[in-house]
């Protein structure tokens, strides 16, 4: 039941988040990128956001925000089907490459690293940090990994039209720590499930 529920939840979500105007997806972002980020980011700090696909909120305005504040830049890489995804090193100007499904992503060259923070696309998440992707658990996966390793920050970006009331979970879901939207941003820490 869980996963025709999630599918019809994901039809859902990319129907709201593409009736959006690409003129409200761009204030979205830029709205986003110029308030205060909800937590430190010390210099160094390795920051990996993503290149947007289809509809999806635009993380470039916050990623530049957050390197003007020292942060090192990272972008994933599909790695293959049910592993988590790689992080390479990528900074403003360096080529990028098509990748899975022709997302951009650095080259091959480009230095493994392990982010401190991520900031994770979406389709719909709720207030107790709970998100729907695109079904094949690579920020799950990447999630899990990396917090068996360090501490990391989960920062979900989506547009306030991507909120449901409660997203069905399952164990192997990784929470998000964090939500930002055109709207606010959501403190998931202290959420229950």
């Amino acid at each position: 039941m869980l996963m025709p529920r999630k599918a019809e939840l994901r039809r859902e979500a990319i129907a709201r988040r593409d009736a959006l105007s690409p003129d409200d997806r761009a204030r979205g972002a830029e709205t986003i990128a110029a308030r205060p980020f909800p937590l430190p980011v010390l210099p160094g700090a390795v920051v990996s956001g993503f290149s947007p696909m289809k509809t999806e909120i635009n993380p470039v305005p916050l990623m530049r925000a957050l390197a003007r504040c020292g942060a090192r830049l990272a972008l994933p890489v599909v790695a293959g089907k049910g592993r988590p995804l790689t992080m390479r090193s990528w900074n403003f100007g360096e080529p990028l490459t098509a990748g899975v499904w022709g997302i951009r992503e650095p080259t091959a060259e480009a230095p493994e690293v392990e982010p401190d923070i991520l900031l994770v696309p979406l389709l719909a998440f709720d207030r107790a940090g709970q998100r729907i992707g695109y079904g094949a658990g690579y920020y799950d996966r990447t999630l899990n990994t990396l917090r068996a390793r360090k501490p990391v920050t989960a920062v979900g970006l989506a547009f306030a039209a991507q909120e449901i009331p409660a997203v069905p979970a399952t164990e192997r879901d990784a929470r998000l720590d964090f939500v930002l939207t055109e709207r606010e941003a959501i403190d998931c820490r202290g959420a229950s499930c």
